[in-house]
């Protein structure tokens, strides 16, 4: 669990410093014109930042909650590796989303969580998820699937100042690793994998439609 404790310190670290140290934050921050100029270390570095504590909190509590799942079933590596697949979908879909509007910023660990998410949802979707004061579980499957239908939503409303693309490339990038590594998952539980797929196709024929 040693990798888990180190991501969070790694984020914790970075964004401290950007609370304290604007130009730190405006250099590392994910910023469109800047990183088609070519300065790519936004990235990554853009991930381990945030805008404010509870941006920070909300985004360490999630992963906290979810990786443990996801070392026990895969180990310390694939955890890492899904990770970062992550964190690259995310930004790679952001930028894509985004490549005519050069001044478009982000910041956060949203699309590496969510892939880490639907990494643990994968593996085991009859756990529970407890969500602000409702006093009930939700199945992890149900609020997979709803997620990635709230989120096609706000990527098409754009009516908010989250990064619902950066979180939708995450949540694709957990879903296409942890079925490389362990394909089984198909015939173990083809409904739930066909499930989360359906927005996903979704999303692509928006795409294609010129509708996102």
């Amino acid at each position: 669990m040693w990798v888990l404790y180190v991501l969070i310190a790694l984020n914790v670290i970075m964004s401290y410093r950007g609370f304290q140290d604007r130009l730190f934050f405006h250099q590392y921050l994910f910023h469109v014109g800047s990183i088609r100029a070519g300065d790519q270390v936004r990235m990554f570095s853009s991930a381990f930042l945030h805008a404010d504590i509870p941006h920070l909190a909300f985004n360490m509590i999630a992963l906290y909650s979810f990786a443990p799942v996801v070392i026990l079933n895969f180990g310390t590596l694939t955890f890492l590796l899904i990770y970062v697949a992550s964190l690259v979908f995310g930004n790679m879909l952001s930028l894509y989303m985004h490549r005519d509007h050069p001044s478009y910023t982000a910041v956060g660990a949203s699309g590496a969580v969510s892939g880490i998410i639907y990494a643990s949802i994968l593996l085991n979707p009859e756990g529970g998820i407890y969500l602000f004061f409702i006093p009930y579980a939700i199945p992890a499957y149900l609020f997979g699937f709803g997620y990635l239908l709230f989120t096609i939503y706000g990527m098409r409303a754009k009516s908010d100042n989250i990064g619902h693309d950066a979180h939708f490339g995450g949540a694709i990038g957990g879903l296409a690793f942890t079925l490389m590594k362990a394909p089984e998952l198909f015939l173990l539980n083809p409904l739930l994998v066909i499930g989360l797929l359906v927005p996903i196709a979704i999303m692509f024929v928006l795409l294609r439609m010129g509708k996102l």
